[in-house]
């Protein structure tokens, strides 16, 4: 899990495309994990994990 949330859903929010492949989004609210240039519709912040792969994420129990 990583710990700069502020700055990662700040990058997750804008959805550039300079991010992906660099961290990984789980979103506690539907159980499932994005990547920063997910087009969902975009969650809470306090619904955020950040991890720095989709194995950690998965681990974690998002699918």
């Amino acid at each position: 899990m990583i710990d700069n949330v502020k700055g990662l859903y700040a990058a997750f929010k804008a959805k550039d495309a300079r991010f992906d492949g660099r961290f990984f989004v789980g979103i506690s609210s539907t159980g499932i994990y994005c990547r920063p240039v997910c087009r969902a519709k975009q969650p809470k912040a306090e619904n955020c994990t950040f991890y720095q792969t989709a194995a950690e994420a998965e681990q974690a129990g998002y699918r």
